[in-house]
């Protein structure tokens, strides 16, 4: 892998779904290839992380099994939706054609058609031609379907042999699906092994293939395809981006909503205040928030449903940690509208928040 570019593969359990984040180390400038509407929250913690800025997203075809979440992350961050001329999608911010460059800093991405599995799909092949994104077009050993979305077998075949395998083998290969755990692949593995498209099979031999799969079509081919017509932008996207409780909750890389104290403590009684840490810590040194109930994260599961249902809720330990597991414990207990303070105890004392101590 190049090190003069940040690479990171992330992976969607329920549609088997990969996306790609690229970003630039020294202008810190990103793209954000093929998201997925239930793991944007997730995504932008990890751009957050990273110190990056995510100026685009980029869809390499019209999706089926999934809803992208390019215009969700446009609404968040005003990032650019690009996606192939010939997609047949309509809202987004440049449409793309074969050859066109999308630079991110001294980086670049370069845009390959490659239809067969839908008229408009993109493989994207970064500037040193090193690694290429390739959809739905070539899989881990596979390829994309053709019976469906105006798909073409004959015209995925010369896809495949005319412009990826064009690259040279060393060439690294990321798709954007994988049901059996692959992640990657190389053009000479695939230019050989391929059962599909590799060795000395010809144009008939992958067509007949083809012809023959008899897949069932994918369970949100209804829901996913309009919406991402649209790039995303649908009631069922907004659905996913729903908020747990209160605004001021941002997701972290790990999953966890949290709050930071400064909006806490102006929003004391808007919230239930929950410290799941043991009682000599609760009054101890680092004392506690006035109005908060002590509630041992040992014994949180048996006193879920004892909290107020009508309010949501503020998980608050020492440093972070068994906050984070209170949520999660509520959670699964059907509580939803939960989150972490950022840093507990210790980053409020250290931000000189109001604190009520043992004898104070």
């Amino acid at each position: 892998m190049d090190q003069r570019l940040i690479f990171r593969q992330l992976f969607d359990p329920t549609s088997s779904s990969y996306t790609y984040l690229l970003g630039d180390p020294v202008s810190r400038e990103a793209l954000l290839v093929d998201p997925v509407i239930e793991q944007v929250r997730r995504d932008l913690a990890l751009v957050r992380d990273l110190g990056l800025r995510l100026l685009a997203t980029l869809d390499t075809h019209i999706h089926a099994d999934h809803i992208t979440g390019a215009a969700a992350i446009r609404s968040l961050l005003g990032t650019r939706v690009l996606i192939s001329k010939t997609s047949g999608a309509e809202g987004a911010d440049a449409y793309l054609t074969g050859g066109q460059i999308v630079p991110f800093g001294a980086r670049s991405l370069t845009a390959l058609a490659t239809p067969g599995h839908t008229p408009g799909c993109m493989t994207y092949l970064l500037d040193e031609r090193t690694l290429a994104m390739t959809g739905d077009c070539l899989l881990v050993r596979a390829c994309g379907r053709t019976d469906f979305q105006e798909g073409n077998s004959r015209q995925l075949y010369h896809s495949v042999h005319e412009q990826i395998f064009a690259l040279d083998d060393d060439c690294l290969l990321y798709p954007a699906h994988d049901y059996r755990g692959l992640t990657v692949t190389t053009v000479g593995e695939e230019r050989r092994y391929n059962p599909r498209l590799g060795g000395a099979l010809s144009e008939s031999d992958f067509t007949t293939y083809m012809d023959n799969l008899g897949l069932a079509h994918p369970k949100l081919i209804k829901e996913a395809v309009p919406a991402n017509r649209q790039c995303g932008a649908s009631a069922a996207s907004q659905a996913a981006m729903k908020l747990p409780g209160f605004a001021a909750a941002v997701c972290s890389f790990a999953g966890i909503w949290e709050v930071d104290g400064t909006w806490l403590e102006e929003n004391l009684g808007a919230v239930q205040l929950l410290d799941v840490r043991e009682p000599d810590e609760f009054n101890g040194p680092l004392g506690h928030i006035p109005g908060a109930r002590l509630l041992p994260l040992g014994t949180l599961a048996q006193a879920a449903g004892t909290l107020d249902a009508g309010k949501p809720i503020v998980t608050i330990c020492r440093a972070g940690g068994r906050s984070a597991q209170a949520m999660v414990i509520l959670n699964r207990a059907g509580r939803n509208d939960v989150a972490s303070l950022a840093g507990g105890m210790l980053r409020w004392n250290s931000a000189g928040l109001v604190t009520q101590r043992a004898g104070a």
